[in-house]
């Protein structure tokens, strides 16, 4: 029959909320979480034969950590300092590594697109930075600087001249602010775009429904049943999306849209109407803002920068359509599409709210400043 420990725990309300909260974590090392299980459960009052039983360990680390925590409190949990290996590699040589990961390799003639670990491995041999290293090192490394040369996103350069002021106003718009002025009750924003080129995909087989273990399967093979375009006007504030189904995008459809919004309230009585759109060729230069306030005197149109569509809201709405009720197409006709397309909107403005939009006409000029650094310089290309 064993004994029961000398080593009695006792937990101020402090220990016990940390204590629990390892105990239970799912991200936490594995031994942090043990040795708070340990712990807890001796403080229970639990014998270590119970605990290590429970636990899944052997008595002898029951005891470690019991005794531990009874002479040092919660830092007698950590691990002790160990000698270990001496560094085979300096620091020079991890900052080099580190700093070759983050330089293009052609940049040293090097006949590729990007760095995978094991290249950059064989580069610092070549170059005599180390005699041998592994790749897993070198992924190391990185791994813990938060580098990763071998990924890459696209992006563009502003090339509006008039990008930071146009951005901003939308920006200040989203913020209820037009040209230094707060908006009033009866003013509202409308982001609006248009999708284009929906097909109505039919497949050529029955989609497998889900299972335990198994993923819905779709049918490769389809038919094509033709394309339609989805226009969409959403009000920011109020998180109310407005769509219509056309045949196909142009100045028609979008008018048409725009036509069917302003007829509605509370924007057909709305002292001003906010429509923020990019510079497709349906709304796009003064002549589109002229036929919108010639059409509805208390609309206006509001175009973003050339290339700034990321800066409207209807995007982000036409990206919850594409995975939520495009994808994965399969549609008998396009009649089926466009129906499923006007009851997604019934049910999107039964729940949504407004997006939780943080980036603000400050934290655009600190973007615009930054890549600034990067722009290329007219007199260092001519010097080149």
């Amino acid at each position: 029959m064993s004994r029961r420990s000398p080593f009695e725990v006792r937990l101020s309300v402090e220990d016990r909320a940390i204590l629990e909260s390892r105990a239970a974590s799912r991200v936490a090392a594995h031994v942090e979480v043990v040795r708070a299980r340990i712990v807890l459960l001796a403080a229970a009052g639990e014998r270590n034969v119970d605990v290590a039983r429970r636990v899944g360990v052997c008595v002898d680390v029951v005891s470690k950590w019991r005794k531990r925590f009874c002479e040092e409190g919660l830092a007698g949990l950590k691990d002790r300092p160990r000698s270990g290996r001496p560094r085979e590699f300096g620091p020079a040589v991890v900052a080099g590594i580190k700093a070759l990961a983050c330089e293009p390799p052609e940049q040293r003639h090097v006949p590729l697109s990007r760095w995978s670990s094991f290249e950059l491995a064989a580069q610092a041999v070549s170059e005599g930075l180390v005699e041998s290293i592994s790749s897993s090192t070198v992924r190391r490394w990185l791994h813990g600087a938060a580098i990763k040369p071998w990924r890459y996103r696209s992006w563009i350069f502003p090339r509006d001249p008039d990008f930071a002021a146009k951005a901003a106003r939308v920006l200040d718009l989203y913020g209820r602010v037009f040209e230094g002025v707060p908006l009033g009750v009866d003013d509202y924003v409308i982001s609006a775009d248009e999708k284009s080129q929906l097909q109505a995909l039919a497949r050529c087989h029955p989609d497998l429904a889900p299972g335990p273990g198994r993923i819905r399967r779709v049918e490769f093979e389809y038919e094509r049943g033709g394309t339609l375009a989805y226009m969409g006007a959403y009000d920011v504030h109020r998180a109310h999306l407005i769509g219509h189904v056309a045949a196909k995008t142009g100045i028609v459809p979008f008018m048409e849209l725009v036509d069917h919004v302003m007829a509605l309230e509370p924007y057909a009585s709305a002292r001003n109407v906010y429509w923020i759109v990019d510079n497709g060729s349906s709304h796009n230069g003064q002549r589109s803002i002229d036929r919108m306030s010639a059409a509805w005197p208390n609309a206006h149109l509001v175009h973003l920068p050339v290339h700034a569509s990321w800066l409207n809201q209807i995007e982000v709405v036409f990206s919850v359509i594409q995975r939520k009720v495009i994808k994965p197409a399969d549609f008998a006709d396009l009649a089926a599409l466009g129906d499923r397309l006007e009851r997604f909107e019934q049910r999107y403005n039964a729940t949504a709210r407004p997006f939780d939009w943080r980036f603000t006409s400050g934290d655009l000029a600190a973007m615009l400043e930054r890549l600034d650094v990067h722009r290329p310089r007219p007199d260092v290309a001519l010097a080149a």
